[in-house]
C-alpha cells in the first residue's frame, strides 16, 4: 500500500488510530474546539517519530559544531575565501553527485540498515578530521579529503532518511514531522555553533571535530529502536537507468513538484552564497574575526531565527496555506539579505540575523512540506534524491561561483544580487495546483 498516499501511518506505541478517534470524540463532546493535524504536538505522539527525532537533533548538533568550524578553521589557517569555499564544496558537494544514488539505495534496501552503516562512516570521518586539525600545519588536501570522507556519507544519508519520515507519521501529520525535522537541523545551527564557537577560542578545531563523532553514536542508537515499514516495490518492466532517473521522471509529470524543485534549486543555487561566504562578510563588514565567539554567536541568532521559522509551521501558521507562505517569506528574506549585506557594525546584525533565519527557514519548511506531500512513496527515495541535489547540492556549487565573483567585485555585490533573485522567486513560485491557477487566472480583474 502506499502510506503517503493512503494518509495511513505506522503504528506506535500509542496508537495513531485510537488517537484520532480520542481527538475526534473530544471535539464533539466538548463542543468548543476542533481536531487539529498536522501541528507538532500530533507529530510527537508518534514513538517511532519522536524516537528518530531526538536522535537526530542530537547528531545535527555535532553536525553543525563542526560545519561552522571547519570553514572558520579554514579561513585562518588560509586567509582564502577561494579556500572556503572549497572545504564548502567538499562539504555539501557530495550531495549533488551522490544524492542520486542514496535515492536509488533508499528504494531499494533496508532503510534502518543503511542510516546505521552510514553513520558509521560520518564518525570515522570525524575522527579523521579531528587526527589532521590537531596538527600544528594543518594538511590542506587532507582537510578536504576529510571533510569529503564525511560529505560523502551525508550525501548518500540524506534520501534515505528524507524517504524514511513520511513512514513515521500519517500524511496528516507530515507537516507537523517536516517542521520538527527542520527544527532539529536550525536549533542545532544556535546550539552547535555556540558550543563550537566557545571550543575552537578556548581548545581548538581538533576537540570540536572529536565532539561530533561521538554524537553520530546518538542516531545510531535511534535508528535501532524504530519499526520501519518495508520499502513497497514497484510495479512494470523498468530498467536499470529508467529506475535509477526514475526521481526526474516523476518531477517532470508532476507540476507542483516540478515548480517546488525548481524553486529551491535556484534559491539555493544564487541565495545561500552568503552561508558559505559567512566568515569573510563578517570578517569584511562587520569587522568579526571569525575565530571569536561573537562570530558564533551571530551564526547561532541565526539559526535560532531559523529555529522560530520552521517552528512556525508546525504552530501558529499550520493549516495556513503553505503556497502563501513561500511566497511571502521569500519577500521576507530578500528584504532581511539586502538589509544584512549593507550593515557594517555587528550590534544590529544580530536582530537582522534572527529575522533573516525566520524567512529562510518558513520558506523551506513550507517547500519541504509541499514536496513530501505530493510524492509517491514508491519513488520517494529517488524523488527526495533530486531535492537533495537541488538543495543542499546546489549551495556549493553557488558558493564556488560566489567566492569566485567576490575577487572580482565584492561579497557585498554577491550578496545582494543573492537577494534580487528571492525577490524573482517570490513571483514566480505559485505552487497551486495547475487547475486552481488557471482559474485564478480567469477570474482575476481586468485593468484598463
Amino acid at each position: 500500500m502506499d502510506v503517503a498516499r493512503s494518509g495511513q501511518g505506522p503504528a506506535d506505541d500509542d496508537g495513531a488510530g485510537s488517537f484520532v478517534l480520542e481527538e475526534a470524540e473530544e471535539a464533539v463532546v466538548d463542543a468548543d474546539r476542533t481536531a487539529e493535524f498536522g501541528t507538532i504536538r500530533t507529530a510527537l505522539r508518534h514513538r517511532d517519530f519522536r524516537t528518530m527525532f531526538l536522535g537526530m537533533f542530537a547528531s545535527n548538533i555535532g553536525t553543525w559544531m563542526q560545519n561552522v568550524i571547519v570553514a572558520a578553521m579554514a579561513y585562518d589557517i588560509t586567509r582564502s575565501a577561494w579556500f572556503v569555499s572549497l572545504v564548502s564544496f567538499a562539504n555539501l558537494g557530495p550531495q549533488l553527485l551522490l544524492a542520486l544514488v542514496g535515492g536509488a539505495i533508499a528504494d531499494a534496501f533496508d532503510r534502518k540498515k543503511l542510516i546505521l552503516w552510514l553513520n558509521v562512516e560520518q564518525l570515522v570521518g570525524s575522527l579523521l578530521l579531528a587526527w589532521i586539525a590537531a596538527s600544528p600545519n594543518p594538511s590542506r588536501p587532507g582537510l578536504l579529503f576529510a571533510v569529503a570522507f564525511i560529505g560523502t556519507g551525508a550525501a548518500l544519508q540524506s534520501p534515505v532518511f528524507l524517504s524514511l519520515t513520511p513512514n513515521l507519521v500519517p500524511k496528516r501529520d507530515l507537516a507537523g514531522a517536516v517542521s520538527l525535522n527542520s527544527v532539529s537541523m536550525n536549533a542545532s545551527r544556535v546550539i552547535g555553533p555556540a558550543i563550537g564557537g566557545v571550543l575552537y577560542a578556548l581548545v581548538g578545531p581538533s576537540w570540536v571535530f572529536l565532539g561530533n563523532a561521538v554524537t553520530y553514536v546518538a542516531i545510531m542508537v535511534a535508528i535501532t529502536r524504530v519499526t520501519v515499514p518495508p520499502v513497497p516495490r514497484t510495479t512494470g518492466d523498468e530498467g536499470p537507468l529508467r529506475r535509477f532517473l526514475g526521481g526526474f521522471s516523476y518531477i517532470r509529470h508532476s507540476p507542483v513538484v516540478r515548480r517546488a524543485v525548481t524553486t529551491v534549486f535556484v534559491f539555493s543555487f544564487f541565495c545561500m552564497g552568503f552561508i558559505t561566504l559567512m566568515p569573510v562578510l563578517t570578517s569584511t563588514n562587520l569587522d568579526v574575526p571569525s575565530k571569536s565567539t561573537t562570530y558564533g554567536f551571530l551564526y547561532a541568532v541565526f539559526g535560532l531565527g531559523a529555529v522560530a521559522g520552521a517552528l512556525s509551521i508546525g504552530t501558529f501558521l499550520a493549516g495556513r496555506s503553505l503556497e502563501k507562505i513561500v511566497r511571502l517569506s521569500l519577500v521576507g528574506f530578500a528584504v532581511c539579505l539586502a538589509t544584512f549585506a549593507m550593515l557594517r557594525s555587528a550590534a544590529p546584525a544580530f536582530p537582522v540575523g534572527f529575522v533573516l533565519g525566520f524567512f529562510y527557514f518558513a520558506a523551506v519548511t513550507s517547500l519541504a512540506t509541499v514536496f513530501q506531500s505530493n510524492l509517491d512513496d514508491r519513488v520517494r527515495g529517488r524523488a527526495s534524491a533530486v531535492w537533495v541535489m537541488s538543495f543542499g547540492g546546489t549551495v556549493p556549487i553557488g558558493g564556488l561561483v560566489a567566492g569566485w565573483v567576490v575577487g572580482y567585485t565584492s561579497v557585498t555585490a554577491v550578496v545582494l544580487a543573492g537577494a534580487a533573485v528571492a525577490v524573482l522567486l517570490a513571483w514566480y513560485c505559485d505552487l497551486r495546483p495547475p487547475e486552481l491557477r488557471r482559474a485564478g487566472a480567469a477570474t482575476a480583474p481586468v485593468s484598463g
